[in-house]
């Protein structure tokens, strides 16, 4: 037991020699450095870049047709010549309707009244009503007859020529299967 004491009494002597050195308050380099980067002198930020500003696009392709419908081949010596004696009233009040293709309605169903037949058209975001006399399309389309299961529209369409052509279309309720 003797012989454990000095031993114990080294290593209390030699830990407080090593606790010594982490005692002391030389701070010197750490203030050198921190001398050095304040006299640095201070850098400049650089702007934000500009940025042009987000200039609308307007797609005017809208009355073309669909590039996902085949272009309609036209035979020129069958093709019908026109007439200077059909032609369109611009002089009357657009309807509605006639601001959309003819292409993008659909009939939905018919209605019956006391003023007559009346058909539902579905196009240009909601359902209609249309009665014959009424126009749509582009293509001065007038409503010619009203009957079950079908709308027939007369558009009057220019010839190419100077003339106006009459050409029937059709809406139809879908088949249902």
């Amino acid at each position: 037991m003797s012989m454990s004491r000095p031993i114990a009494g080294g290593l209390l002597m030699l830990g407080a020699v090593l606790l010594s050195g982490c005692g002391g308050s030389d701070f010197s380099d750490l203030q050198v450095f921190m001398e050095e980067t304040r006299a640095r002198p201070a850098g400049k930020i650089e702007p934000l870049p500009r940025f042009k500003p987000y200039e609308a696009f307007t797609y005017g392709a809208t009355s073309l047709r669909s590039p996902f419908q085949p272009p309609i081949r036209i035979d020129l010596t069958q093709r019908q010549k026109g007439s200077q004696d059909i032609k369109p009233d611009e002089n009357r009040a657009r309807q509605f309707l006639e601001g959309f293709n003819i292409e993008g309605f659909d009939m939905v169903g018919i209605l019956s009244n006391q003023q007559g037949m009346q058909a539902l058209i579905r196009g240009a975001g909601s359902v209609h009503r249309v009665k014959i006399g009424d126009y749509l399309g582009r293509n001065h389309g007038r409503v010619t007859s009203i009957e079950e299961g079908r709308v027939d529209v007369v558009e009057i369409v220019p010839d190419g020529e100077g003339g106006w052509l009459e050409r029937p279309r059709t809406l139809s309720l879908p088949e249902r299967g």
